[in-house]
């Protein structure tokens, strides 16, 4: 039997997290996702589950007002929906779970999540897969790699490169100031429809990459063709794997983006990463390239209507 108790104070909420939350990768740090929230500022929602031996559970949640209901830990949205990928929930069994997804006091889109234990595997409803680049499966040896084409398809691969290439190209490693040009990429390639169209999305990842650089993680990879900027990628190192957050590219250079992405695993395998996590996301080049598929999983339940408010006494968020 669990007793299920409502956190809503940050510095509580805070707490929680650090207790319960393992920091098997960057996604899993307080402090990456608090860039978020420091943007955002969504009212928080920790529901823990203690049972005679402690703490057995946890489900941090934001909610998201547009919405209409909760989003994983910190809310960040986008067209709706959240960003951040890896969530997790902790539970130390179905009854656990059970006891937490109870306990919410209104309709919940949980993204991204990490398979869980205490869930049936049958009720594991995909949401969308990640794509991984794995060097050690080919030795740190990226001709490896390319033995998994078919001659035709890598040929075809290494002259669409080849073509960029005869341009005359360059990489920048670790300039911070890449990130104001990523930025003007991104939207210019996507505009709207751009995270960056959101100065909140704007910010926060600015603040991630401050958070990255004080912490020694940060990588920045400018690719210039010709003398101009084609494409600027922001990623990170952790724990052994090398994940790429944002980027951008500039529309004039077809082929770039797979020019810099293969640019990325080559570096891997030189600096012997266990992975590249490319992140969900639809993009042909990934499965183009035989990337690694790793579903994420989706709990939810029926929608409420946008911006009707939970009855929820939640602590303001600080300044």
């Amino acid at each position: 039997m669990y007793t299920v108790r409502t956190v809503t104070d940050q510095a509580e909420c805070e707490s929680v997290w650090r207790s319960a939350i393992p920091e098997e990768s960057v996604w899993d740090l307080w402090e990456f996702r608090d860039c978020f929230q420091r943007q955002f500022q969504r009212p928080l929602l920790f529901l823990v589950a203690d049972g005679d031996q402690g703490t057995a559970g946890l489900l941090p949640l934001s909610w998201v007002q547009e919405a209409g209901c909760y989003g994983c830990f910190p809310g960040e949205a986008w067209e709706g929906h959240t960003w951040l990928e890896q969530n997790r929930l902790v539970a130390c069994d179905g009854g656990a779970l059970t006891a937490l997804l109870a306990n919410c006091p209104a309709a919940y889109h949980l993204r991204y999540l990490l398979p869980l234990e205490s869930l049936p595997e049958t009720e594991h409803v995909v949401d969308e897969v990640g794509y991984l680049f794995l060097p050690p499966r080919y030795d740190y040896e990226l001709e490896n790699y390319f033995q998994e084409f078919s001659h035709k398809s890598a040929k075809r691969v290494k002259k669409e490169l080849a073509a960029v290439e005869s341009q005359g190209v360059e990489y920048c490693h670790d300039n911070f100031s890449a990130y104001d040009h990523l930025v003007r990429l991104n939207v210019g390639r996507f505009g709207e429809r751009s995270y960056f169209a959101d100065d909140r999305f704007t910010e926060s990842f600015r603040d991630v990459a401050r958070l990255l650089e004080e912490r020694d993680w940060l990588r920045f990879t400018t690719l210039r063709v010709g003398g101009e900027i084609a494409a600027v990628d922001m990623g990170c190192v952790y724990g052994g794997t090398y994940t790429l957050l944002a980027g951008g590219t500039h529309a004039d250079f077809p082929g770039v983006a797979k020019l810099i992405n293969l640019h990325h695993m080559r570096r891997a395998c030189e600096e012997r990463f266990d992975q590249v996590d490319f992140l969900c996301g639809d993009f042909s080049w990934k499965k183009l390239f035989h990337l690694t598929p790793r579903p994420l999983y989706l709990l939810t339940n029926p929608p409420a209507v946008a911006g009707n408010e939970p009855h929820v006494e939640c602590a303001p968020c600080p300044e």
